[in-house]
C-alpha cells in the first residue's frame, strides 16, 4: 500500500514574503485607524475594525515556522494529515494547520548484550548496534503512540515537537525480539555440526543482512528506516562458558594433533622412499616397522627427543 506521504509532501509559502505583508497588513491598519479616528468616525466602528484587522494579523502571525536542517514539520488540519514539509527554511502555512516537528535525522541504538538460546538450544549471549531513521513521517506520528499522544492521553500539553523517547522505547523492544529470533535459527559455531553452512561466529555479514531484514519489517510499522545494524557481542552465557572453552581447546588439540600425524606420516613415508632410492642402507620389515615407530615417537613428542647414538652396527 502506497504511503500517504508519498503524495502529500508540501512545500510551505514563503516566509519572508509573508513577514512582509504582516507588517504590511500591520502599518495598513495603524494608517486606517488614525484616518478613522481623525475624520470623526464612530468609536464603536473604530474598535470593531480594529478588532478585526488585529485578529487578521495575529491570524497571519502564527501561520509562520521555521523548519531546521533534516527535520520535518507534519501538518492537520482539524485532525486530518494535509501533508509534510521535509524542507528546511522559514515557511508560511495556514495558521489553521496543526503543526508537529519530527526529527529525520539518524540515531544509534546499543542493545545490550542479552540471554537467548541458539539453535541447537545453547544459552549465549548476544548483542547488536542498530542506526536508524524516521523515513515516513505519516507512519511515525500515527500509525505507533509517539510521546506527544502518551502526554495528551494523560491530560497534559503536549509540545509541538515530537520527542523521540516513545520511538526508541519501540526500536528497543523490537530490536530485542528481532534478535532472539535471529539468534534461534543459527548454531552459534561449528562445533556440534560440522555441516552447519553458517553459524553466529561464522555468519558475518550475511547473518548481519538477516538481522537488518528482519529489523526492517518490524520497524517499517513506525515508518522507521534501517541504517544498519550490527552484531557487536557474542560469546558463550556464564554458565557453559567455561565448559564449552575447555571442548573448543579439546577440539583444538585433535586437530592440532591430526595435523601432526599426517605430516609425520609422510616424512617418515619420504626417509624410506629416499633411503631405498638412495640404496643408503637395505632394511627388512622388522628394521622398518622399529625406524617407523622411533621416527614417529620422535615427530609427535610434545617434547624434543633426547637419541641415543647406537656406536655398534645397525643389527
Amino acid at each position: 500500500m502506497e504511503s500517504k506521504e508519498f503524495i502529500k509532501n508540501k512545500s510551505g509559502a514563503s516566509g519572508f514574503f509573508n513577514l512582509a505583508l504582516n507588517i504590511v497588513l500591520l502599518v495598513l491598519t495603524i494608517i486606517l485607524t488614525s484616518n478613522m479616528v481623525n475624520n470623526d468616525v464612530a468609536e464603536g466602528y473604530v474598535m470593531l475594525f480594529v478588532s478585526i484587522m488585529s485578529l487578521l494579523w495575529i491570524l497571519h502571525l502564527i501561520g509562520f515556522m521555521i523548519v531546521q536542517p533534516n527535520k520535518s514539520a507534519v501538518l492537520t488540519f482539524f485532525g486530518v494529515y494535509s501533508g509534510t514539509i521535509k524542507k528546511n527554511g522559514f515557511f508560511w502555512v495556514n495558521p489553521f494547520y496543526g503543526k508537529r516537528k519530527l526529527s529525520l535525522r539518524a540515531r544509534n541504538l546499543d542493545v545490550e548484550p542479552i540471554k537467548v538460546n541458539d539453535k541447537n538450544g545453547n544459552p549465549v549471549m548476544i548483542g547488536l548496534v542498530l542506526v536508524w531513521k524516521i523515513a515516513d513521517t505519516y507512519k511515525a506520528c500515527f500509525e505507533i503512540e509517539s510521546e506527544v499522544q502518551q502526554v495528551a492521553a494523560k491530560g497534559q500539553t503536549p509540545t509541538t515537537e515530537i520527542g523521540l523517547k516513545g520511538y526508541e522505547e519501540f526500536v528497543r523492544v523490537q530490536s530485542d525480539a528481532a534478535l532472539r529470533k535471529i539468534a534461534g535459527l543459527y548454531a552459534y559455531d561449528h562445533i556440534e555440526d560440522k555441516d552447519e553452512r553458517l553459524t553466529l561466529r561464522s555468519g558475518g555479514e550475511e547473518i548481519n543482512e538477516k538481522l537488518e531484514e528482519e529489523l526492517g519489517e518490524r520497524l517499517s510499522i513506525a515508518g522507521i528506516r534501517v541504517v544498519e545494524a550490527r552484531i557487536n557481542y557474542l560469546a558463550y552465557a556464564s554458565e557453559i562458558a567455561s565448559v564449552m572453552l575447555r571442548r573448543q581447546q579439546a577440539d583444538a588439540i585433535i586437530a592440532a594433533r591430526e595435523k601432526i600425524v599426517e605430516g609425520a606420516v609422510s616424512m617418515v613415508e619420504l626417509a624410506l622412499n629416499k633411503l631405498s632410492e638412495k640404496k643408503v642402507v637395505e632394511l627388512d620389515d622388522e628394521k622398518k616397522a622399529t625406524m617407523v615407530s622411533n621416527l614417529m615417537v620422535v615427530l609427535c613428542a610434545d617434547e624434543a627427543a633426547s637419541p641415543v647414538i647406537n656406536t655398534g652396527t645397525l643389527y
